[in-house]
């Protein structure tokens, strides 16, 4: 009885897997990570880069929390790692706020009950969880300036900032696959003229089984440059992955030529190695956007101030919860 359940827990595991493949693969997310710490400028801290191996073994974090025997953790983040932005052509630009966003779904869902727009969690919030952590690194090399200035002891902080940016690593990793900003996310769905795939395994194995079959497209210093200061980062980050979904159709496209069977074509390979700089460059800009940013220290708070921005959703979002949608 034992040996039967035995077998059966591990088909059910097997049946699973593809549901749980990850983006990049380790080999990706290491990869767009390594090659991010290796560029970190002179003019940064210096524990930073000497801490590229564990950001780098820091990049496929999250989906490590994506196992069924961590259930709550795996639904709760697994919206976070895409955002389906055909179902945000009438959003535009979008709200920097997860919470503003979430409330503007609702309201829209309840003025255009046939628009077929989603709940948001089946949209996803790629760059919400993507900014929250870029604040949270922020923060961590804030009091790392702060512990410096006062002669104390920075170890708390440096280990906050090392964990915060290999935990950014993945998910501006995952917004330089294209597939993770497309409703086009594993098969084609909806009018097919061009005759692209519809099976369910195109996802992982672009992203995995390609990557995992060609390693040598991972080296991606060559496309590296030095960091650019992002003067508005939500709003670069989304033009980030807006461009990744521009080049969906592109993935199909190589795919129904055969480029990512086993080692594929030169110009399957060249995408991948393109989307995987990508990836690292973001990455880069914005480990070096909130290290300049963290030198500003906000205004001391005052008890009796108000915050403008508390989350309070409208009448429409009330009643759409209120109706069960």
């Amino acid at each position: 009885m034992q040996k039967r359940l035995l077998a059966l827990a591990v088909i059910a595991v097997a049946v699973l897997l593809p549901a749980l493949a990850p983006g990049w693969g380790d080999l990706g997310h290491i990869a767009i990570s390594r090659a991010a710490a290796e560029r970190i400028p002179a003019d940064m801290p210096r524990f930073l880069k000497a801490a590229s191996g564990h950001i780098a073994w820091l990049g496929p974090e999250p989906d490590r929390w994506r196992s069924p025997l961590e259930r709550q953790l795996s639904d709760a983040q697994a919206p976070d790692h895409f955002i389906d932005l055909e179902y945000l052509d009438w959003l535009r630009p979008l709200p920097q706020s997860r919470y503003e966003f979430i409330s503007a779904i609702y309201a829209y869902r309840a003025q255009h009950p046939q628009a077929g727009v989603p709940q948001p969690e089946r949209i996803g919030f790629q760059p919400y969880i993507t900014i929250e952590i870029f604040d949270r690194l922020k923060v961590a090399f804030r009091q790392y300036r702060h512990a410096q200035a006062e002669r104390r002891s920075t170890s708390d902080a440096e280990a906050d900032a090392i964990f915060y940016a290999g935990w950014l690593g993945h998910y501006v990793g995952d917004g330089s696959n294209p597939m993770h900003t497309s409703i086009q996310y594993n098969g084609w769905v909806g009018p097919n003229p061009k005759g692209y795939t519809t099976r369910h395994d195109v996802h992982s194995r672009m992203e995995t089984a390609f990557v995992n079959a060609n390693p040598e497209i991972t080296h991606i210093t060559d496309l590296m440059q030095a960091p650019r200061h992002l003067d508005r980062p939500f709003e670069d980050y989304v033009v980030y992955l807006r461009e990744s979904q521009s080049r969906v159709e592109q993935a199909y496209s190589l795919e129904k030529a055969g480029g990512f069977d086993g080692k594929g074509t030169p110009k399957s390979r060249e995408f991948i190695h393109q989307q995987l700089g990508r990836g690292a460059q973001m990455l880069l800009n914005l480990w070096y956007t909130a290290w300049v940013d963290s030198a500003k220290d906000p205004e001391p708070w005052h008890r009796d101030k108000r915050e403008s921005h508390v989350y309070n959703p409208s009448n429409e979002v009330m009643a759409a919860f209120a109706a069960g949608e």
